[in-house]
């Protein structure tokens, strides 16, 4: 199973991160997915995905946060919508509305095109941590790794980056995001809020929120590369 090895993360982020694996509810957690497999259950991302958005944008690479809650549930074109990055798709795969409205806004704020590309990977290369709360699903059933112990890995994570830098960006789109980034110190980074990208929520604040501007203008001020927001 996928957590059997600390080895499938990054090693930066099992220099600060790493001993999680070993408490009780990571073990508790590992145990759970175990069982899911047993029960003939499918669980997405695949389980060398996982931890994709650690592997993509290591511990001391991290410069924008983009705070998600659970991977994509279905499928597209027979493979999974999940593959370890918040809101992104595998190359190939639809849009999903949460994501086209994300690339709407980008458009509006910046006036660069965009594609109708969703892998979100060169944003993860270029220092965007694109985490998700909960790091796997089970097909076809929303929320179903809720409060299994991802959660708590994943404020492990936010905690440690807090910490330990200074000047990065944290993005929280939406109730859900917002209560899980109240350990964050806004005195030491730029958090930025708005309601969620969702078709539910976009009009209510996200669209017209020039969040992405404002990343890039933050980063500059701070003596760092924009990030390449086009696909």
């Amino acid at each position: 199973m996928p957590l059997e090895k600390v080895g499938q993360l990054d090693a930066s982020w099992q220099a600060v991160i790493g001993e999680e694996f070993d408490k009780p509810y990571m073990q508790a957690l590992r145990a759970f997915l175990k069982q899911e497999k047993a029960n003939g259950k499918i669980t997405f991302p695949p389980s060398q995905l996982i931890f994709n958005a650690f592997n993509h944008t290591p511990f001391d690479k991290v410069r924008v946060v983009i705070i998600g809650q659970d991977p994509y549930h279905g499928q597209d074109k027979e493979q999974p919508q999940a593959h370890g990055l918040s809101f992104s798709v595998p190359a190939g795969a639809a849009l999903p509305p949460s994501l086209k409205n994300i690339f709407k806004e980008i458009e509006a704020d910046i006036g660069v095109k965009m594609s109708n590309k969703g892998d979100l990977t060169p944003w993860a290369n270029q220092g965007v941590l694109l985490l998700n709360a909960t790091l796997t699903v089970e097909m076809a059933n929303a929320g179903s790794h809720q409060k299994r112990g991802w959660e708590t890995f994943t404020d492990a994570a936010i905690a440690a980056l807090n910490a330990h830098h200074e000047g990065l960006v944290f993005v929280l789109w939406g109730s859900y995001a917002q209560k899980k980034g109240e350990i964050i110190d806004p005195k030491k980074h730029l958090v930025l809020k708005s309601t969620h990208p969702s078709p539910l929520s976009a009009h209510r604040g996200f669209f017209g929120n020039h969040q992405f501007s404002k990343i890039n203008e933050y980063l500059s001020k701070h003596g760092q590369t924009p990030i390449e927001w086009q696909l």
